[in-house]
């Protein structure tokens, strides 16, 4: 089932080809036999019926609450993405070919992952060697070009913006002192002159450089002003596209896009190497649970919410406001009743209604402006608001204590 060998326009899956009769009779039983049958055609080079196949997949994909899909049918549409984007490489179209594959990565299930990752590889060093960036040598390609101004930063920030507690900052902590000063006591803390090591912090700000790595990858972006507004939406573009929009948005617009909470480095390993995971996210035995990108334009605003786990944010590529409300004050922050969004506040930080939620108006909180190369540890359950202050690109890292169920 595979395109054949390695080279000559021809992609090896070699997952594929030895899973692929047990996966299409487990889809058959499930009623997938026209998805069989057009999978079959894909496999001998009908490249109609590979699309039709994967667009079989889709449907099943989003018939219902994601956690309701069976996980066959996420391997089935990794199959039909296989089988597709072998066809559109034997003909040459190797961008398209590449936007398939990041789909079954984003979309698709576990069985055929390493295809997947084998094939990207290869098509993206290919599209590495045939990008020609022409015409720009002039042109200054840094996505932060200066610092910001703190009295206009002032004039756009929640009211009382640090005016009254800011977080403690301490440069190069040790994981001993991290440990009984911060994490015990589960208080926030700015960790300065902790990510010089990071190759991010010389590549990111560069725009050719992210180009060349990630260019012509497909990602998930949020477009509007926040996932509370009811215009808020999703789409799948290249990063290319996403780095042009970064580079023309209006902070004030209402079509911010926002590349968040998404697991951009188990896709693009290339950006992967340029990041390391801090010494302190294994603290108390810790287990990382997540590592995600959150990479938008200046104006980008995280809705006051809490997270469940222990987490550190790193700023690799310019600066970010944050506050900081005890877990203690969960009820004085409104949660919606909503299950999905019971993390999340009613409040609207940046307007608020201080006689729909008068209790918030005068609670304790702490914040800071976070910059590049600084860490900020958020302990479990304390909520925070986060607005970018410029064009960001930052990192986090959750992760629990297996002890604690409640981290869990």
């Amino acid at each position: 089932m595979s395109g054949g060998g390695a080279t000559g326009g021809h992609l090896e899956t070699p997952t594929l080809d030895r899973e692929a009769a047990d996966l299409l009779r487990d889809i058959s039983e499930h009623g997938g036999y026209a998805y069989a049958a057009m999978s079959g055609l894909a496999a001998a080079g009908d490249v109609r019926a590979a699309e039709a196949a994967r667009e079989m997949a889709w449907e099943q994909l989003h018939s219902g609450p994601w956690h309701s899909v069976l996980p066959l049918w996420r391997d089935a549409y990794s199959m039909a993405c296989l089988h597709v984007a072998r066809l559109l490489y034997r003909g040459g179209e190797l961008k398209e070919a590449l936007r398939v594959l990041d789909l079954g990565l984003i979309m698709g299930g576990t069985l055929l992952r390493k295809d997947l990752e084998a094939a990207v590889e290869r098509l993206s060093v290919e599209a590495r060697d045939a990008r020609v960036l022409g015409g720009e040598e002039g042109l200054d390609k840094r996505l932060v070009r200066e610092g910001i101004d703190r009295d206009k930063v002032l004039r756009i920030l929640p009211i009382k913006s640090l005016s009254l507690k800011t977080v403690t900052k301490r440069s190069s902590l040790s994981l001993e002192g991290f440990l009984r000063e911060f994490f015990l006591s589960g208080c926030p803390v700015v960790i300065t002159d902790c990510m010089s090591q990071w190759p991010a912090r010389m590549k990111w700000n560069d725009i050719d450089y992210l180009k060349s790595v990630a260019g012509d990858r497909t990602v998930p972006v949020e477009v509007g002003k926040n996932y509370l507004c009811s215009e808020w939406k999703q789409e799948l573009i290249t990063f290319s596209q996403f780095l042009e929009r970064l580079q023309s948005n209006d902070p004030s617009a209402a079509d911010l896009t926002y590349l968040a909470q998404h697991p951009l480095f188990d896709q693009i390993n290339e950006l992967r190497k340029d990041i390391l995971i801090p010494d302190y996210c294994f603290t108390g035995g810790g287990e990382l649970k997540s590592l995600n990108a959150w990479f938008g334009p200046g104006g980008t605003v995280t809705p006051l919410h809490h997270d469940p786990h222990h987490n550190i944010l790193a700023q690799v590529v310019g600066a970010k406001y944050i506050r900081l409300y005890s877990s203690s004050f969960s009820e004085e922050l409104y949660p919606h009743s909503e299950t999905m969004l019971c993390n999340s506040s009613k409040v609207d930080l940046d307007d608020i209604d201080e006689e729909e939620y008068p209790k918030i108006m005068d609670l304790e909180f702490m914040d800071c402006i976070l910059e590049e190369g600084e860490m900020l540890y958020i302990p479990p359950k304390w909520w925070h608001y986060v607005r970018s202050l410029t064009t960001s690109l930052s990192v986090s890292f959750w992760w629990s204590k297996p002890e604690s169920p409640a981290d869990s």
